[in-house]
């Protein structure tokens, strides 16, 4: 199988209905999406393909087409994404492990909806934290989209 994440291209072998968290964690070694629940519940597997938030435990690898990005695709160099940035400015993450995939679920929010409402953030955001982040989260997605407003 042939598979673009983060802008690189991956040749590697699996079942096509092998779950695509698999192919990332265990086959490329691509550790930020998490296993969490394996029924595309909590979110701690999200990832992007072709910009929209896909829950990667219940993905099968061969339903993909198009790039995936992950957590680790968002920086270019040591420049941190927008919601990175603003993810750290508010201390979001406690026990840190649904992090990759809160991030991930923002981005594609933010990609779709610029400036979102708190019923944007809510409807938007259903990864679930253990660790109960959510105003954080959402005070970070705003600050976030105030930062790529001012950079367009």
């Amino acid at each position: 199988m042939n598979l673009t994440i983060n802008g690189t291209p991956h040749t590697f072998e699996a079942a096509a209905d092998m779950p695509l968290l698999w192919v990332l964690r265990d086959i490329l070694d691509i550790k930020g999406p998490k296993f969490g629940c394996g029924v595309a519940a909590c979110g701690a597997c999200t990832v992007l393909i072709n910009g929209e938030p896909v829950r990667s435990c219940t993905y099968r690898v061969g339903d993909v087409e198009g790039e995936i990005t992950t957590v680790e695709g968002l920086s270019e160099g040591n420049n941190l994404h927008a919601v990175q940035k603003a993810w750290l400015a508010h201390q979001v993450p406690q026990c840190g492990y649904c992090q990759s995939g809160q991030i991930m679920a923002a981005v594609a929010l933010l990609n779709t909806t610029p400036n979102p409402s708190d019923a944007d953030i809510d409807d938007a955001m259903t990864n679930l934290c253990r660790c109960g982040t959510y105003p954080k989260i959402k005070a970070a997605i705003k600050d976030a989209a105030t930062a790529l407003e001012a950079n367009k």
